[in-house]
């Protein structure tokens, strides 16, 4: 019994000490964090202008310059490719590709090697 005591006696004088134990070097609440968004395709329309395609993209958020691509389908099979030349002074771009037959077109768009988006007319079932 007597080292259940001296256990419990040592206990109750350690509690004060180890209730002041914090870390005093974190914030309370912490700093404001911004986080840094990568760059992405806004605003992305495909249209036929007569017997054109046409597609107009912007690129938003930070940006190094770099080429805008768009690789053309008409269902699976490509029909073309088309590059633009963006900073950030000139962040919108338009690509046209001559279609004179309906079809299932996509358009991929990709930014710096990596795709962001990909837009879509359905003249006919794919």
């Amino acid at each position: 019994m007597n080292g259940v005591r001296r256990s419990l006696l040592l206990l109750a004088l350690l509690c004060p000490a180890l209730a002041g134990c914090r870390y005093n070097f974190v914030p309370l609440i912490p700093g404001q964090i911004e986080p840094e968004l990568p760059a992405r395709v806004t605003g992305a329309a495909l249209t036929r202008d007569g017997e054109r395609l046409v597609l107009r993209a912007q690129v938003d958020g930070p940006i190094t310059p770099e080429f805008l691509s768009v690789a053309w389908f008409n269902g699976t099979q490509a029909i073309g490719t088309d590059s633009v030349y963006l900073d950030a002074a000139q962040r919108a771009a338009t690509f046209e590709l001559r279609a004179p037959d309906k079809g299932a077109y996509r358009a991929v768009l990709s930014f710096g090697g990596s795709v962001l988006r990909q837009v879509e007319l359905y003249e006919v079932k794919p």
